[in-house]
């Protein structure tokens, strides 16, 4: 596999397929992240398996500009997700990679489709399903030739970000906010917070202090609910946009067909109140990629998202959903258009806006712009378990998860409205905005009934991204490789129903959460051995020492800080001869010791290595290959090489595949 090339059309695209009479193991609707790795992880077990998607666009978020990668934890990744990112690492020369250019995230599904030999049925809309009682039988699709076509299998997977093939199944599901009541939360519906808010006394009119000269674009005048109350609004989306720097790779930003300059005043407003200094943090979130390249996303009140214009988005068809979509593409545009050009901009931001463009390598059957819009959150299933913002804080768990999740509780602005101030003048304040946990949650589990439909609606559908969740919930579950990891299990739990001839709703969870545990990359290779330090009885510390929870890049649910002349010990045995590279985690610390000795005791024999530590961390560091002959104890000693203490977190011993 070669990971170092720029760009690789993906394997075996096709957009039209012969209808026969084949009945497949496993149908996929969705070619997201999701939908590719649950493709493959089906496929590479030996069943049959079709991967059909309705635009011309694979790999989702994670090829569609989503480079930065939100994690939470990296504890929570694991099997082909977590596999996905190493590849990302071994691209770019490292052990695993966060960051990344859509290119390559592009490259790295292809290997797995042309590994597993998976074609990509692409541009086939869903316009049909056909039941039996609760079982599904068969699809409808139209291609872009309006062509229909018949897709028949024993097993269906909604891996859409929209939940289409779960709609029109007749499953139940809901769009927008929950009551706080419902479920018992505390963060969920209407909340006005000061997140990516807009300061005191900015004038929402078209014409300053003139009520009648109507509200400028997107501010609505709908009255605000009481906090914690639900609606059908939907969090804002936008484009994960990737630019470029390099003037040899670089496209100009112009303004797009339908440019306004009216529409960005309530941007100036902003500007001329606030005065800041640079584009980030203020105006947009600006992420460095490699090869000069930046992931943007949303900050600030008034940035890449497009408030409250995606309400109907869920519920809309496809041709609906594209004007929808043009819509945003065409803000973003323009937002940038406007911070590089407009006469009022001050032009310390005007020149540094002027500096990014699209980048020429990426996005190259699309105008360099991304053609996968940043669906935040459309419908949700409602099943026979719903995960709460009371799952996401631990207080309550549950005993059936096949993933985790452990990213902050988060929403995006969902409304701009009208507020009086102390002094009873109307002032524009965005509503929506919820990040709670901040720095990631502990990781704590999913159920599989999440991703089930109740067995009376639906017996042989999986809906790994659309899955049973309340909306403060689902915003903290709504990663990429979260997708990646609930797909896989998805994808698995078919397989194990397929082999042990049950339906869904029958199959041992232990028996899956088994398999996914000895088996995570479906291929019957062995695991990694994972060893935290919140292990009882693989992990003990020697001297003064206090454990850490409340630390941004902690490797589980904490850590613990050493003082200079103590002493951590990691244990296990390891059964599987062979050999293994010993990884050691170290989260960012300040003060902490620049050197760390490693002493590896395999039996009788003794190895000792040293580790220089930049104290950036929340990394791996590699202490190298170590060879294990038989069933044997593994003994793993940190100790600090100055005066200062030292963190230990985990270690994991990785087999090297030849």
């Amino acid at each position: 596999m070669n990971l170092k090339v720029a760009i690789i059309l993906i394997w075996s695209i096709q957009v039209g397929f012969s209808q026969t009479s084949k009945t497949y193991d496993i149908c996929i609707y969705g070619a997201t992240s999701a939908g590719i790795i649950a493709a493959y992880t089906a496929k590479i077990q030996g069943k049959s398996v079709i991967l059909i998607e309705p635009s011309n666009h694979i790999g989702g978020l994670t090829t569609g500009g989503l480079g930065q990668t939100d994690i939470g934890n990296k504890y929570a990744i694991t099997g082909l997700s977590r596999d996905f990112y190493r590849k990302i690492g071994q691209h770019y020369g490292k052990f695993e990679q966060w960051s990344f250019e859509p290119s390559v995230a592009s490259n790295i599904f292809n290997y797995y489709l042309k590994k597993a030999d998976i074609k990509v049925f692409t541009k086939n809309q869903l316009v049909n399903v056909v039941k039996s009682k609760s079982t599904i039988r068969q699809i409808e699709l139209i291609d872009e030739n309006k062509q229909k076509k018949l897709v028949r299998a024993k097993f269906f997977l909604d891996c859409t970000y929209e939940g289409d093939l779960m709609a029109m199944a007749g499953v139940t599901y809901t769009v927008g906010r929950e009551d706080n009541k419902q479920y018992g939360e505390t963060w969920n519906g209407v909340q006005m917070l000061d997140k990516h808010q807009f300061p005191d006394g900015i004038d929402p009119f078209k014409t300053l202090g003139d009520s009648t000269s109507g509200l400028l674009r997107g501010i609505s005048s709908e009255k605000l609910a009481f906090k914690g109350s639900g609606d059908q609004k939907v969090q804002a989306y936008n484009f994960r946009m990737c630019l470029t720097d390099s003037i040899e790779n670089m496209i100009p930003i112009e303004a797009p067909d339908d440019y306004d300059p009216s529409h960005y005043e309530l941007l100036l407003r902003y500007i001329e109140k606030k005065q800041p200094l640079e584009l980030n943090w203020a105006l947009m979130h600006l992420q460095p990629m490699p090869n000069r390249k930046l992931d943007i996303n949303n900050s600030g009140p008034f940035s890449t998202n497009l408030i409250g214009a995606n309400y109907q988005y869920p519920n809309a068809n496809y041709a609906e959903r594209k004007i929808i979509q043009k819509k945003h593409e065409n803000h973003i545009k323009g937002f940038f258009y406007f911070l590089g050009n407009d006469p009022r901009v001050p032009a310390h931001l005007k020149a540094e806006m002027k500096k990014w463009g699209y980048p020429k390598d990426e996005y190259l059957n699309n105008n360099h712009f991304s053609p996968q819009m940043y669906v935040r959150e459309a419908r949700r299933m409602i099943s026979e378990v719903v995960m709460t913002e009371k799952h996401c804080v631990g207080t309550q768990t549950v005993t059936d998860g096949i993933g985790l999740a452990a990213y902050t509780m988060d929403s995006h602005n969902t409304q701009r409205v009208i507020v009086k101030d102390s002094n009873g003048k109307y002032q524009v304040k965005n509503e929506g905005d919820v990040q709670m946990g901040l720095g990631g949650l502990d990781p704590y589990p999913i159920s599989f009934k999440a991703l089930l439909p109740r067995t009376s609606e639906c017996s042989n559908l999986l809906v790994p991204v659309c899955l049973s969740a309340s909306h403060i919930a689902f915003g903290s579950i709504r990663m990429e490789p979260v997708f990646m990891v609930l797909a896989q299990s998805a994808a698995t739990a078919a397989v194990l129903a397929i082999d042990s001839k049950k339906n869904l709703h029958e199959i041992n969870i232990n028996e899956l959460q088994e398999i996914l545990k000895s088996n995570p990359l479906a291929d019957g290779s062995l695991p990694e051995i994972l060893i935290d330090n919140s292990y009882t009885g693989q992990f003990s510390v020697l001297g003064e020492h206090e454990i850490m929870k409340k630390q941004y890049g902690r490797y589980g649910k904490d850590f613990v800080k050493i003082a200079a002349n103590g002493q951590a010990k990691f244990s296990t045995k390891v059964s599987n001869l062979g050999r293994y590279n010993l990884q050691v985690y170290f989260p960012k610390s300040e003060n902490g010791s620049e050197k760390v000795k490693v002493t590896i005791k395999i039996g009788n024999k003794i190895i000792e290595k040293q580790i220089a530590i930049d104290n950036e961390g929340n990394d791996w560091y590699n202490c190298g290959e170590i060879e294990i002959t038989g069933n044997e104890e593994v003994n793993v000693t940190l100790s600090s090489l100055s005066d200062a203490g030292f963190i230990a977190d985990a270690i994991l011993f990785v087999p090297i595949r030849r």
